[in-house]
């Protein structure tokens, strides 16, 4: 069964950094993509990063230049956040995708006060 565990979150002000991470029971390579999603209180859950395993990586609107996703070419997976801002604030989950199969971690909180 496939696992996901997501750990780093926490509370920050705006401007500052976190890094996420998510370590998976598989290697990156087994999925056809890992990366990150969100979800703020009362909305849908939005794409905030994605590493395909053919392609680009690409970034939801309201986070590219600001974060970054990486991996460390084996099981973990890493979103670095910088200068964040309040509208950052979300549950944020670790996502890996294989074909039509997806699987999810648990979630962490990031809360950014101003």
């Amino acid at each position: 069964q496939v696992q996901l565990v997501e750990s780093g979150g926490g509370s920050v002000h705006a401007g500052e950094s976190l890094r996420l991470s998510c370590r998976l029971s598989l290697s990156v390579y087994s999925f056809t993509g890992v990366g990150w999603y969100r979800q703020a209180p009362g909305k849908q859950r939005e794409l905030v990063a994605v590493i395909p395993s053919a392609g680009s990586t690409k970034y939801g609107d309201s986070v590219g230049g600001r974060f970054t996703v990486s991996t460390d070419s084996a099981n973990t997976i890493y979103l670095q956040m910088n200068n964040v801002k309040g509208e950052d604030t979300a549950v944020y989950f670790c996502h890996a995708a294989y074909g039509a199969l997806n699987y999810w971690g648990q979630g962490t909180q990031v809360t950014v006060s101003s």
